[in-house]
């Protein structure tokens, strides 16, 4: 038996057409979820999900209450057939939107008004995107400090206008991505280069955690502040600190913070992967989260939900 159990929630980047499909096909309980969240965005988000088109499940502002959805059928899905028994959950995790994910299933707030907070932030961040050009840039085989070396190089000493570039996801030990303007993502795919760095640009709306986010925070603290939110009865790592959150203020702060600052998921995953005997499930959708635990060992037994 597993000394401990943790949960970890996908976010942005690993939806996918198909999501959910196989959960609402078995599972009562995740089939009313799906139900649930098109009666209260006032579409059919489950079409989306399960038939696309890709290009408007990709968009932000569908991706993440789409993501948030899914996770929680796949949840409610494996609790009904055994797979989980939250009794025995220890923790849970979510990267970026999977932390609202992880923070509903540890009762902090209910499906309905976490979806209503997902949906904001997602309107949130995709009018922050589209109102700078920004990126993001996957660097690998770089430490933090070579990261922060990088951007230091590709802003230089020159005023360059509105130029923006900070590390944005420790995701994995030699796998950190950069977030900022289009023309600093730019040069640094190019310095990383010359350096002899892989860097992959990637496919996102915009510049997420990043300052190029700030208008999207701001919209949720306004948010965050009028929500009904409680202590979870179980832990939840903060994706800004790498720790637990402890009470319902710095929930809603470190919320809007997350928004604007790095994902520190290396930080927290190493030090729940030295567990001896621990058990990680990774719910729908995908493997991503399996994949970055890899990185740090392994031999590190991750159960994805959504392979």
């Amino acid at each position: 038996m597993p000394s401990s159990t943790y949960i970890l929630c996908p976010g942005q980047g690993a939806q996918a057409v198909g999501m959910g499909k196989a959960f609402i096909d078995k599972s009562a309980a995740a089939r009313a979820l799906f139900e649930r969240a098109d009666a209260i965005l006032g579409f059919s988000l489950s079409d989306v999900c399960f038939n696309g088109p890709e290009d408007r499940l990709n968009q932000t502002d569908v991706s993440q209450p789409a993501l948030y959805v899914a996770g929680a059928a796949s949840y409610v899905s494996a609790v009904e057939d055994g797979t989980i028994d939250p009794a025995a959950v220890t923790a849970y995790a979510g990267l970026s939107l999977g932390e609202y994910t992880a923070l509903h299933l540890a009762g902090a707030f209910s499906f309905e008004d976490g979806l209503k907070l997902v949906a904001a932030r997602g309107r949130a961040m995709q009018e922050a995107a589209v109102s700078v050009p920004s990126s993001m840039v996957a660097v690998m085989g770089a430490d933090a400090a070579a990261i922060d070396a990088l951007c230091a190089e590709v802003l230089g000493t020159e005023a360059r206008g509105d130029d923006v570039l900070v590390p944005a996801n420790y995701n994995a030990p030699g796998q950190i991505v950069v977030s900022g303007s289009t023309a600093a993502c730019e040069r640094a795919l190019k310095a990383a280069e010359a350096k002899g760095l892989k860097a992959v640009a990637l496919k996102v709306a915009g510049a997420f955690h990043s300052p190029i986010m700030q208008p999207g925070a701001d919209k949720m603290k306004a948010e965050l502040e009028a929500a009904a939110i409680s202590v979870p009865a179980k832990p939840v790592y903060s994706n800004v600190t790498a720790q637990p959150h402890t009470d319902v203020a710095s929930i809603k702060r470190l919320l809007v913070e997350q928004i604007v600052s790095p994902v520190k998921w290396e930080q927290t995953m190493v030090p729940l992967a030295a567990i001896a005997d621990a058990r990680f499930v990774e719910l729908a959708p995908g493997r991503t989260l399996a994949g970055l635990a890899k990185r740090i060992n392994r031999r590190l037994p991750v159960e994805s939900l959504g392979a």
